[in-house]
């Protein structure tokens, strides 16, 4: 007679006991949603792109005076926000650029745990692909206050060094042949978005007028293509340093871009790469203003 009491009571103690493991999950999860939904978070996140994008401006002006001839030598990231500190009032300019960057990578964080939102349901390789943005802006915005901080000072930013170092770790052939490799994957990404015009599919289209939305096509496409050009070969010679076992054929982007002055028509080259560099950071100005958060 005992038997059809216990079961209910069995019933009930599983319903008070079992979730409670998924019930924390879900606070968290929903902790993190409204993280990502606030107002001060989406102003932090924009202004990680108009960081980018100036960022990506002066890697772009400076190339242009390289082909150009008009003196000065390609540069990268680090370089890029050195040229930013040294402006009036450039440590305040800095701090700025700074916090944009954490920003962005948080918010490419974010995305990594949560996606886009119940609106869109984000793909595995949209997930790592927010990961590896995420990583290297919060790398930009560790170079940015090292340089704050005076330890950036000295720094080129030449991967040289951290290749002869991998380069020496049991396996590191493979490692750095996979780096390139992995370069290379961003670069026909980066190809896909902009010929596909993918890109378009992260922005707020409802809201802009039919000639905004030409604008931002053009330059978002030929940004990308830019951007495929730069990370292609920058890729290409990290996995001929592992091929040859030579370190000093890899190049960051500062080397990859000066490069390309060494070829056949190769002011013109850098040129074009040049000003879709340019075209990028207008792209991302924009993004500041039409990118779903």
């Amino acid at each position: 007679m005992r038997t059809p009491l216990a079961a209910p009571a069995v019933v009930y103690w599983m319903s008070i006991q079992a979730p409670s493991k998924p019930a924390a999950v879900h606070e968290a999860q929903r902790a993190g949603e409204r993280v990502g939904r606030s107002t001060a978070f989406e102003a932090l996140a924009r202004a990680g792109f108009v960081a980018r994008g100036v960022i990506y401006g002066i890697i772009g002006i400076v190339a242009i005076k390289v082909a150009l001839d008009a003196g000065g030598k390609a540069t990268n990231q680090t370089g890029a926000l050195k040229t930013i500190a040294h402006q009036p009032f450039g440590k305040v300019l800095l701090i700025l650029v700074a916090i944009g960057l954490g920003g962005y990578a948080l918010w490419r964080f974010i995305h990594v745990l949560l996606g886009h939102g119940p609106e869109k349901a984000d793909s595995t390789f949209e997930r790592l692909a927010a990961l590896g943005s995420g990583v290297t802006y919060a790398l930009v915005c560790a170079l940015a206050v090292g340089i704050l901080r005076g330890s950036g000072s000295s720094s080129s930013g030449s991967p040289k060094k951290p290749t002869a170092g991998v380069l020496g770790w049991p396996g590191g052939t493979w490692i750095v042949g996979l780096a390139g490799a992995v370069l290379c994957g961003v670069a026909l990404y980066q190809a896909y978005r902009g010929i596909s015009h993918d890109f378009l599919a992260d922005s707020k289209t409802a809201e802009m007028s039919p000639s905004v939305r030409k604008w931002i096509t053009w330059i978002g496409t030929f940004g990308h293509l830019a951007r495929t050009v730069a990370f292609g070969l920058v890729g290409i010679f990290l996995i001929t340093a592992a091929v040859d076992y030579n370190p000093n054929k890899a190049v960051g982007l500062d080397g990859a871009l000066a490069k390309l002055v060494n070829h056949s028509y190769g002011e013109w080259l850098l040129g074009v790469v040049a000003a879709g560099l340019i075209a990028f950071a207008l792209y991302s100005l924009s993004d500041a203003r039409y990118r779903r958060i």
